[in-house]
C-alpha cells in the first residue's frame, strides 16, 4: 500500500530499477494500484519518483481490488479493507500472471520474478 514500508523500500523501487527492460520484454504499461484516493497515489508516485514510468492507480472504494478477489481486511489492526500484495500481467484485457503473495511477505511480486515470467 502507498508509503508502506515493504512497497515504497522494496516494491515500487524493483519496477523503477528493471522499467527498461521490462519495456524491452513487451510490457507498454507498468500500473501500481493501491486502495488509497488519487492524491495519496499521486503524493506516493513523487516521493517514488515515478515521473511517468509507473502509472499510480488510486482504486479508492477498493472496487477493482474486490472485483479481483485480492482484498485483505485488516479492520481489527484500524486499516481496513485494502489489497493483498502482487503482481499481474494482463495482455488484452486477460490476466495471464498472477503472483500472489502470503501473508505480506514479498517473494513473488517483485520485477526480477516478473521478468523471468516474460
Amino acid at each position: 500500500g502507498a508509503f508502506t514500508p515493504t512497497c515504497s523500500a522494496k516494491h515500487v523501487p524493483s519496477y523503477l530499477e528493471h522499467y527498461d527492460a521490462l519495456k524491452a520484454a513487451g510490457i507498454d504499461e507498468i500500473w501500481c494500484v493501491a486502495v488509497n484516493d488519487a492524491f495519496v497515489m499521486g503524493a506516493w508516485g513523487r516521493d517514488q519518483k515515478v515521473n511517468g514510468r509507473i502509472r499510480m492507480m488510486a482504486d479508492g472504494s477498493g472496487l477493482w481490488t474486490k472485483q479481483l478477489g485480492l482484498e485483505l481486511d485488516l479492520t481489527e489492526r484500524g486499516l481496513g479493507v485494502r489489497s493483498q500484495r502482487y503482481s499481474m500481467v494482463i495482455d488484452n484485457g486477460v490476466v495471464t500472471q498472477l503472483n500472489l503473495e502470503q501473508g505480506g511477505g514479498y517473494e513473488v511480486s517483485d520485477a526480477e520474478t516478473m521478468l523471468k515470467q516474460l
